[in-house]
């Protein structure tokens, strides 16, 4: 994301490079309609990590804070990338379905709305 300086001539050194992360790369992870979680995760993983492990090791602990979240029905689940709907091979790993760093993954859950449908 470009950044405009107040000062003229500032040059800052850019800390969020795939270089600083180990190995790992920044997929930032948001479920809609689903606002207890106010903004969307930063997550930093392994580009060679298959996509099924995500769900079931990241994902889903992640997610059951949500009253809703033991309610996810994985297999109905809907993702976009980059805003775009896509339908992920879960044996493939993040690099080979497309996420790269600062990738943005959604998740959409069809008949869950949130806490009461209020998108919370």
């Amino acid at each position: 994301m470009p950044v405009i300086a107040l000062a003229p001539g500032y040059q800052g050194e850019v800390r969020d490079r795939v270089e600083n992360f180990h190995g790992n790369q920044l997929v930032y992870f948001g479920w809609d309609r689903h606002m207890l979680f106010c903004s969307p995760f930063t997550l930093p993983l392994p580009p060679d990590m298959p996509f099924a492990t995500l769900v079931s090791e990241v994902l889903a602990p992640l997610l059951a804070a949500h009253p809703e979240g033991q309610s996810i029905d994985w297999t109905a689940a809907r993702w976009l990338r980059s805003g775009e709907p896509f339908q992920p091979d879960l044996q493939a790993s993040l690099g080979a379905n497309g996420l790269g760093h600062k990738s943005v993954l959604r998740l959409q859950t069809p008949g869950l709305g949130g806490i009461g449908a209020s998108g919370n």
